[in-house]
């Protein structure tokens, strides 16, 4: 009885340790990598450059913004974005503050990003705030985003 309680305690053991390996299995360019994509969206975002927003997200990628629009893949990402540069957003600054980096798996990451942005419309400085959801994938080493949801953050407090 006490030599089968020692192999399960040291069965969990393992099993636990085993568990926290796989949770710090990813390196710190994993995790540079995933930012960089962030950077990329923000620095096409403010060159109102819709190829450069889109470039880090992967060919058959799901972007769902606020409205409810949803663009299918990198292409169509970058086409909306071309369109909205030259309209609505062509003064826009967008500012973009990672909020966590999560690792499910060695090769998936949920990110979490406070996107800040300042635009104007009917001759008037407008803000506004969103919190995106990504999830990322790595293949072939490299990290792109498969999908991306985009929910406003409405003011609180009668702000």
């Amino acid at each position: 009885m006490l030599r089968n309680f020692t192999i399960l305690i040291l069965v969990l053991f393992i099993a636990s340790v085993n568990g926290y390996a796989q949770k710090i299995d990813n390196t710190d360019a994993d995790e540079a990598m995933i930012r960089a994509n962030v950077k990329q969206m923000e620095t096409g975002w403010n060159a109102r450059d819709g190829k450069a927003f889109a470039a880090p997200f992967a060919a058959d990628a799901d972007y769902v913004v606020v409205n409810g629009i949803h663009a299918k893949g990198r292409d169509e990402i970058g086409k909306v974005h071309t369109g909205i540069f030259t309209t609505i957003f062509k003064d826009s600054r967008n500012a973009a503050t990672i909020k966590n980096v999560r690792f499910i798996r060695k090769d998936v990451a949920v990110v979490h990003v406070e996107w800040n942005l300042e635009f104007t419309a009917a001759g008037e400085t407008r803000k506004g705030r969103a919190l995106s959801t990504m999830i990322m994938t790595k293949d072939n080493g490299k990290w792109s985003i498969a999908t991306f949801q985009n929910t406003s953050i409405q003011p609180t407090g009668g702000k």
